[in-house]
């Protein structure tokens, strides 16, 4: 996992940039393990069900992460930052979050996409939308996928999970904080069908 610049963290145990989590675990390389082990798990099972608004994205992280995690689904409280680029501040991921979804429920979820491109054009908007927000401590990034995942079967494609380049992907996330949505548009559209 990427580590991030954050300003000064409750959530992590004193003197680290270990997140406390339910396992006690307070070595980062053990917390990663643990953390992607139940994410795999959780994976398994139905996602939570909801209206595809900002409720349910956060039910869908608590999902993911309840066994790691207290704050599960909960936004980020901390200013957080990745290569020197900040984040979403957290007194405006709530309604940075509701107005995306809001618009993405203007869009009817993509439901009505004309073409893989079409979906892909618009559907890396509402990602890089997302990505900058941040509104979670830790897991955005499989949030994403989850939901560029179900956003897809809304549309009527599939997720080609072999064909997810994780490097290409996170350099795509890294163009789209830039304003560069193209690259991201090139991702989806490779993992679309």
């Amino acid at each position: 996992m990427s580590r991030y610049d954050v300003t000064e963290d409750p959530l992590c145990y004193p003197g680290t940039n270990v997140l406390r989590n339910k396992a006690d675990l307070t070595n980062q390389d053990e917390l990663d393990q643990f953390e992607q082990l139940m994410f795999l798990t959780r994976s398994e099972e139905p996602l939570p069900e909801g209206a595809l608004d900002y409720a349910h994205y956060r039910a869908i992280h608590h999902h993911f992460f309840q066994d790691v995690y207290t704050w599960a689904g909960q936004p980020r409280q901390v200013r957080t930052a990745k290569g020197g680029n900040w984040f979403c501040y957290p007194e405006y991921i709530d309604a940075e979050m509701h107005r995306i979804f809001r618009e993405l429920t203007d869009e009817n979820h993509l439901a009505d996409t004309t073409s893989p491109q079409n979906f892909a054009e618009r559907a890396a908007h509402y990602i890089a939308d997302i990505n900058a927000v941040h509104p979670f401590r830790e897991g955005n990034g499989r949030c994403q996928l989850t939901l560029l995942d179900i956003l897809m079967q809304v549309a009527g494609l599939e997720m080609i999970e072999d064909n997810i380049d994780e490097d290409e992907f996170m350099n795509a996330m890294i163009a789209s904080f830039a304003g560069d949505e193209g690259p991201l548009v090139d991702a989806i559209i490779k993992i679309a069908s």
